[in-house]
């Protein structure tokens, strides 16, 4: 018996009956031999950390664009937190704690720069349309190691596919995440407009503070340990109504307090300008795009998905440098 056996037979002896096991996994779509140390959603979780979609997150935006502080959320920090999050209620509800954190640290492989602006711009300019939840799973399938794709298991695809709130995952974890990720940014997203001096805690309604806390750790904590109690020895991830109705008012709060503030959102229009031309710059010169691209051309795939994937790709420092060398003149140097 080797190592991963051993951690599978471990999974079945004290994770709960609603767990998804390792060893149940549905598998790969190409399948391959196991590891002889790690379980298969273990293995997942290692790929997407090594993947550089994964390393490009450090430089993409979370809510602020590009902001000079050093403690601003990035789209990497707001995965870790997703990630860690989501751990904690895995963990405390004897679920499967790697395939928890696989699919947190994949959810948002698939985003464009200058966060939901570059979105924004895509959908609307590509005809294809743009969804950044499916673009994270065309990440993993397709785009990462240069085309190969790294092959996850079908839970973590499943789970990184559907963690928007629209969407239901097919497993515990999956749902785990689907909600860790508002709670997230909920939590960061505040604390980050509280810094940036577009909002304060006194703000915040006292209906809402009266049921989840006055401050953005009592929050936090409420939200985790609702979830927990609601979802012990049950075979879904719930919330008490109270506090989900509560979550859907400060999410509300922050929409038009934070996420549609002019002052937070000032330089969205020229981050969703500026996709937009660089989109309609590789669509005319498709022959620019990276070589791994071209060659899934070649293969059959469409030229506006391949300019999506190049731009979804793109840090904000990459595209802004991008856009400076095609359009903005450089001094002369006789």
């Amino acid at each position: 018996m080797n190592i991963r056996e051993s951690l599978e037979i471990w999974e079945k002896q004290y994770l709960s009956p609603y767990a998804t096991l390792s060893v149940n996994s549905k598998g790969r779509q190409n399948p391959e031999p196991q590891c002889d140390i790690r379980p298969v959603f273990q293995r997942d979780r290692d790929r997407i950390i090594h993947s550089k979609s994964f390393r490009r997150l450090k430089d993409k935006t979370q809510v602020f664009l590009s902001p000079d502080g050093d403690h601003y959320r990035t789209r990497m920090t707001h995965t870790l937190e997703v990630s860690q999050t989501g751990r904690t209620i895995a963990k405390a509800l004897r679920l499967n704690e790697d395939l928890t954190e696989a699919i947190a640290l994949g959810h948002d492989l698939g985003h464009t720069p200058f966060g939901h602006a570059g979105e924004r711009a895509l959908a609307r300019i590509c005809p294809l349309g743009f969804e950044h939840n499916k673009q994270s799973l065309r990440t993993v399938d397709i785009l990462e190691k240069d085309g190969q794709g790294i092959n996850l298991t079908e839970e973590v695809r499943d789970g990184i596919l559907n963690h928007q709130i629209s969407c239901m995952p097919s497993t515990l974890e999956g749902k785990i995440i689907r909600l860790s990720d508002k709670i997230a940014y909920i939590h960061h997203d505040m604390d980050d407009a509280m810094r940036a001096g577009i909002i304060t805690e006194n703000d915040v309604p006292q209906s809402i503070g009266d049921v989840i806390g006055k401050s953005c750790n009592d929050r936090l904590d409420t939200f985790i340990h609702d979830i927990v109690i609601f979802s012990e020895d049950k075979d879904d991830i719930l919330m008490s109504p109270d506090v989900a109705d509560a979550m859907k008012k400060m999410r509300e709060f922050m929409f038009e307090r934070v996420y549609e503030n002019k002052i937070a959102k000032s330089q969205e229009g020229k981050a969703e300008r500026l996709v937009e031309t660089l989109y309609d710059y590789y669509i005319k010169n498709i022959d620019e795009l990276p070589e791994f691209l071209l060659k899934l051309r070649d293969k059959g795939e469409k030229p506006e998905q391949l300019v999506c994937d190049y731009i979804a790709g793109m840090t904000d420092r990459f595209a802004i440098s991008k856009y400076q060398d095609l359009f903005i003149p450089t001094p002369w140097h006789g």
